[in-house]
């Protein structure tokens, strides 16, 4: 069988070392389990070095600048891979950007539909049937705040959160995966439907997720899991007919 090629584009922060190992880790498992797909990962970068609203929002500006570059690809998904510079927009704003993006993609090349973070967490979450959800988040007090009034606006009750004051996004990229479990102690999980391991696209988390799940009991999910199962559905791919992410832990599924 010919396994048919996707491209998958990803608009990244300059800055983030994360999103371009768990997003190509998630889908390469994934078509691992399957003989009829590949997929080949293609980014542009919007220059970021400190998570503040400020350098934000220049940032965002920039994802048209990306748009257009990766649309000389050409590319078949994009996935804006910031899920706070979204929400730090206004609430409802990856719908905006979504549009925007495509409709530049469009103008300059070859058109693509485009996937936010944000918006992937939110909807991948609604999905699955969780209304209410525990987080854990790099960030300082006022962008935490933010996460949480966006994801409530969206319909999702966030039950407790925990938010580990990282401003530099390098180093946020540096947080192991052993504070993110140790977090989990002190987080509310009473009422949640599911936790949010890690609500940020640059917290790594993918290689700790099935030890959450073990820990907790219940259902746990990452920002860049859901993005990637969000792109998944964007190509009409099931997310659930491949390998999941306990392959990426060497465990049966």
């Amino acid at each position: 069988m010919t396994r048919r090629l996707y491209r998958i584009g990803q608009i990244v922060p300059s800055s983030n070392t994360t999103m371009e190992t768990e997003v190509p880790a998630f889908l390469n498992a994934y078509a691992a389990g399957r003989e009829d797909v590949r997929f080949t990962f293609h980014s542009s970068r919007m220059r970021m070095k400190h998570v503040t609203q400020e350098e934000l929002a220049a940032m965002d500006c920039d994802s048209q600048r990306c748009a257009a570059e990766l649309s000389d690809a050409p590319i078949d998904v994009a996935g804006y891979a910031c899920l706070v510079a979204i929400m730090a927009m206004g609430k409802g704003y990856h719908r905006k950007s979504e549009e925007t993006l495509a409709t530049i993609a469009a103008r300059e090349g070859k058109a693509f539909p485009v996937v936010t973070s944000a918006g992937a967490l939110c909807a991948e979450l609604k999905r699955a049937g969780h209304k209410s959800v525990s987080l854990l988040m790099p960030y300082a007090d006022g962008l935490a705040r933010i996460v949480v009034e966006y994801m409530e606006h969206e319909g999702i009750e966030v039950r407790d959160y925990r938010n580990f004051s990282v401003t530099d996004n390098q180093e946020v990229g540096r947080i192991p995966g052993e504070r993110l479990l140790s977090g989990l102690d002190e987080l509310k999980t009473d009422g949640a439907d599911a936790v949010v391991l890690s609500a940020c696209v640059q917290m790594p988390s993918l290689e700790t997720l099935e030890e959450a799940r073990k820990k907790l009991g219940m259902p746990v999910t990452s920002t860049a899991e859901c993005t990637a199962r969000a792109m998944l559905r964007t190509l009409n791919l099931d997310p659930d007919a491949g390998h999941s992410t306990r392959e990426l832990q060497g465990e049966p599924a």
